[in-house]
């Protein structure tokens, strides 16, 4: 990864943050997309001590006109991308009965169309060297589905649509495209889930623990590398066995 270029969606916090210390650590240059340009600033304060380039935007990729400008805007500062992981997602869960239409829009909007739009973004410049690797960020419960998740679940499953499709479009450029889908990882997003809730998930899972973000980081630096160089369109699932 020395030298390479890395552009990581919601990368300022969570397995974003995870995968860009990894990557940083091997010597890639990075740029960095979040809505918040505080959390942004901290995250590019943390990575700097790996005297790599840094590249930060405050970045609302659900509107393509945004996603666009950002890739652009990277790939200028970095003189180019060979790498896209689209981890940016958020979540609004709700029984389907209790879903409002601003919920269900604003989780596909954001997982779903803004991992398309940087996506579009990144292949332009991809397809000119004939060669890159984008990593999407998809979920277990795109594949199981989820009770309370129909939006998230919806988004992530559409997400493995992309994900094969692309890989199918580009490789004849030499440009490969996987997933990786976590199951449960100790984030902000699963720190609110009640306690008896945990418990029987940690039960459920074979390994008997959650991921920790920067075991999703890992996956994501393997596909991102010369030792997957010839694997394209698969979705590595990094679950502990809670779905096989």
């Amino acid at each position: 990864m020395k030298d390479k270029n890395v552009i990581i969606t919601g990368g300022s916090r969570g397995i974003g943050l995870a995968a860009a210390e990894l990557f940083a650590e091997k010597g890639a240059n990075l740029a960095l997309c979040a809505t918040g340009a505080e959390t942004l600033a901290k995250a590019k304060e943390n990575l700097s001590k790996h005297g790599v380039k840094i590249y930060t935007q405050a970045v609302d990729i659900s509107k393509a006109t945004e996603a666009q400008n950002f890739i652009d805007n990277a790939v200028e500062f970095l003189g180019g991308v060979d790498v896209l992981v689209n981890n940016a997602g958020i979540a609004r869960d709700n029984l389907a009965v209790r879903l409002s239409e601003e919920d269900w829009d604003a989780v596909i909007n954001v997982n779903l169309k803004g991992a398309f739009f940087t996506s579009k973004a990144a292949l332009k410049h991809m397809m000119k060297k004939r060669a890159g690797s984008i990593i999407n960020l998809t979920s277990i419960v795109g594949q199981s589905g989820n009770a309370g998740q129909v939006n998230y679940s919806a988004s992530k499953a559409g997400l493995i649509g992309v994900t094969k499709t692309l890989a199918k479009e580009f490789a004849s450029r030499n440009i490969r495209v996987n997933a990786v889908a976590p199951g449960f990882v100790e984030t902000e997003m699963t720190q609110n889930i009640k306690p008896e809730v945990k418990e029987g998930l940690l039960e459920a899972i074979p390994l008997h623990r959650f991921a920790s973000a920067q075991d999703i980081a890992k996956a994501i630096l393997f596909l991102a590398g010369e030792d997957a160089s010839y694997i394209t369109g698969q979705i590595l699932a990094v679950n502990g066995g809670l779905y096989i």
